[in-house]
């Protein structure tokens, strides 16, 4: 295990160069900047970053979000990255250094690096969740939060039947597939890049709409970064949520004192975080306010983008969209 971890640390490393590169020979064109953060532990987190205005919008999970938010920086200064041992950010070899509290703790390493004295902040999924811990533990730099299909506050909450959703969205028989392709052939392992692609196209997206007919609409493409690949986010899985997401507690109490204006957007479909997060959260929050978005699944900005782009700007610019509510009842099952 330690050779095979080594020999993806090395392989990250030569495509995230690529990768920069490749950046690097867009930037006189559309005149964006790429780089790395490098954090007290010395891992590298790769950015991307867009505009120059002084208002500045701050995004942890470029690998997932980056081009549908990219417009952003015509009238912001926005800047997306990749977390710790994910996209073209460094590998992390110390399980020890995989974790929710880590996560927090690089947003803070990011805004240091550029000099950031308040910042919006965008969460999608779990990340809905780090944006609010960071603006527990630094108010006085956070101006707005929009969080998109945010995990709720703690993963073991149970939520009233009519604000969950699920069903199998993957096909049987690409489910079975899938499954002969590790077992029978360990495709996974001698051509990690290739299924990838295939798992993605199988299981990933279909889970991420409301409407299979959308799927086209989630511009997600991560397997040319080994982080991404299957053999390495089953560890990072296990590390990351398993040992720390799903047992950390958010602390109720604070959230409700917290003041920050947070627009929490949801689709009604969300099969990955509930529908029911997005209304806790809301129902939180003193200043906290939904956009639901009816029918719509987790990657609910890439698949209504005529619905949230409108509402995001909005907020932004310090306004509350028509549509989103404050939400006064608890959505926990009784």
């Amino acid at each position: 295990m330690r050779e095979l971890t080594s020999w993806l640390a090395a392989l990250s490393a030569v495509l995230a160069l690529g990768g920069q590169a490749d950046a690097r020979a867009q930037d006189a064109e559309l005149k964006l900047e790429a780089g790395y953060v490098t954090t007290p532990e010395g891992l590298r987190l790769y950015y991307r970053k867009v505009g120059d205005s002084p208002r500045v919008v701050v995004q942890p999970g470029r690998l997932f979000a980056y081009s549908d938010f990219e417009w952003l920086g015509g009238e912001f200064t926005y800047i997306a990255y990749d977390m710790r041992n994910r996209g073209r950010s460094d590998l992390v070899a110390d399980d020890a250094l995989i974790g929710f509290e880590e996560d927090v703790a690089d947003l803070e390493t990011v805004r240091r690096h550029f000099g950031i004295e308040r910042m919006a902040l965008l969460g999608y999924s779990y990340l809905g969740k780090i944006v609010v811990l960071y603006a527990l533990e630094h108010p006085e730099r956070v101006e707005r939060i929009v969080q998109f299909g945010a995990v709720g506050p703690d993963f073991a909450t149970e939520y009233r039947p009519e604000f969950m959703f699920s069903d199998d969205s993957v096909d049987p028989e690409a489910r079975a597939r899938l499954r002969a392709l590790r077992s029978e052939q360990n495709f996974h392992l001698t051509h990690p890049r290739e299924y990838c692609r295939e798992e993605w196209d199988v299981a990933h997206r279909p889970s991420l709409v409301g409407d299979p007919a959308s799927i086209g609409r989630v511009r997600i493409d991560v397997c040319d970064m080994p982080n991404e690949w299957p053999i390495l986010q089953a560890r990072h899985l296990r590390l990351h949520f398993q040992e720390s997401g799903m047992t950390h507690q958010t602390p109720r109490d604070a959230v409700r004192r917290l003041s920050t204006p947070v627009l929490t957007v949801h689709g009604t479909r969300d099969r990955n975080a509930p529908y029911g997060a997005g209304r806790d959260w809301s129902y939180l929050l003193p200043q906290g306010r939904l956009l639901t978005v009816e029918g719509a699944g987790h990657h609910v900005f890439g698949e209504a983008p005529g619905i949230v782009m409108p509402a995001v700007k909005q907020f932004l610019d310090g306004n509350w969209p028509k549509d989103a509510v404050k939400i006064t009842e608890d959505p926990r099952k009784k």
